[in-house]
C-alpha cells in the first residue's frame, strides 16, 4: 500500500483496489509479452508464455468491499486462486486481507480471455494453458 493510495477517509481508495488486483495477478501469472525488463520469474508463467499476437485481456472485475481497507505501511495480503475455467476464458478470485490483522477487506474475481491481437477473436484456451491452472483451483487455506 502506497501513501498516495488513501482517499480523504484514510481508508486504500476503491480504484486503488483493482490497482493491487493487477499487481497481485502479474505477479502470480507474469507481465503480458512485451512490456519491461525481464524480472523475478512468476510461480506460473502463464500471461508471458503466450503465443507473439495474443492479448490476456480483462473481461470483467467484481468487487465486494467487506470492510474498509486502513492505510498502513506494509503490503496487503492477497490470496488468489483460479476459478472457473472454461473453453475460452477463465476467472481469478482475490481475497485481500488486512496485513497486521488478517481481516477480510476485499472479495473479487477477474474474469479473462485471451484474444488474437490481428482479427479480435477470443482464441479457445490450449491443454497447456489450462494445465498450468489446475494446480491452482482450489482456494488457499487460510
Amino acid at each position: 500500500m502506497r501513501w498516495s493510495d488513501m482517499d480523504a477517509y484514510g481508508h486504500i481508495n476503491n480504484v486503488q483496489i483493482v490497482r493491487i488486483l493487477e499487481e497481485a495477478r502479474i505477479a502470480a501469472f507474469g507481465p503480458p509479452r512485451g512490456p519491461g525488463l525481464p524480472g523475478l520469474e512468476p510461480p506460473v508463467p502463464l500471461f508471458s508464455e503466450v503465443p507473439e499476437g495474443t492479448l490476456a485481456l480483462v473481461v470483467e472485475h467484481k468487487v465486494r468491499y467487506v470492510r474498509t481497507l486502513e492505510y498502513r505501511n506494509v503490503p496487503a495480503v492477497v490470496q488468489l486462486w483460479i476459478g472457473a475455467v472454461k473453453g475460452a476464458s477463465f476467472d481469478i478470485h482475490y481475497l485481500v486481507q488486512d496485513p497486521v490483522t488478517r481481516e477480510d477487506c476485499v472479495r473479487a474475481t477477474s474474469h479473462l480471455a485471451f484474444v488474437d491481437e490481428a482479427s479480435g477473436r477470443v482464441l479457445r484456451l490450449t491443454p497447456e494453458q489450462k494445465e498450468r491452472l489446475a494446480p491452482f483451483t482450489v482456494h488457499p487455506a487460510r
